[in-house]
């Protein structure tokens, strides 16, 4: 199998992988703006940016958004909204941490998708949901400080952190099934790394919960 049939094949299964999450993992984060849900597979998104750059990101983007409305349901604006959310973290991280293939490239990579995702949410909420759901923009502007942005917040907040916790593991997978080689240039987290990521998602977590009244 040559390094592209490889790279195919590899983006094939991140992409099955990711839908699965999708598809098992899907729930509200903020009680006022429930019609947004958390999911997981842009972890799995940013983990292929990481290895093959942003516009293997980009690509399974858009798959999985197709996917997501064949599973879901939905209409063209379910998939705009679906892969910018998940190209400005996916890809802006991904092309980052290309750049600078460091540990340092990849935080700031991360916190750059984080930070961009969050502000062009408010953006394009703002612009789409009031089509999408047939309701006043003075509606939707009213939930954009106290619902949207902390819900980007916290989604890509988490997803960012597993993606610290999960690419070593993930990459040494795929490397002892001989998809991706070693002669690959692929940063591998230090244990530093690995315990930041853990305590982003815990402590995101628990914020998570304090809006939905649990703690």
């Amino acid at each position: 199998m040559n390094s592209r049939t490889k790279k195919i094949t590899t983006i094939g299964m991140m992409c099955a992988m990711a839908m699965v999450v999708n598809l098992l993992i899907h729930f509200p984060i903020i009680p006022s703006v429930s019609f947004l849900s958390y999911d997981p597979k842009d972890i799995v998104i940013v983990i292929a940016g990481f290895i093959y750059g942003p516009f293997s990101a980009f690509v399974m983007s858009a798959i999985c958004a197709v996917l997501d409305i064949m599973f879901r349901g939905g209409t063209i604006l379910d998939i705009l909204m679906n892969m910018i959310s998940t190209c400005m973290f996916a890809c802006v991280a991904g092309a980052i941490y290309k750049k600078e293939h460091t540990k340092k490239g990849a935080l700031i990579g991360l916190g750059s998708g984080v930070l961009l995702t969050t502000l062009s949410m408010l953006l394009w909420n703002y612009i789409i949901t009031p089509i999408y759901f047939g309701i006043p923009r003075e509606a939707v502007a009213a939930m954009l400080i106290p619902g949207i942005l902390p819900f980007n917040l916290i989604k890509y907040g988490i997803n960012a952190g597993a993606s610290l916790l999960l690419y070593k593991p993930v990459v040494t997978a795929l490397r002892s099934s001989h998809l991706v080689s070693s002669s690959e240039t692929v940063h591998e987290k230090s244990n530093e790394m690995v315990i930041l990521g853990g305590f982003i998602v815990i402590t995101l977590i628990f914020l998570m919960l304090g809006y939905q009244g649990v703690i």
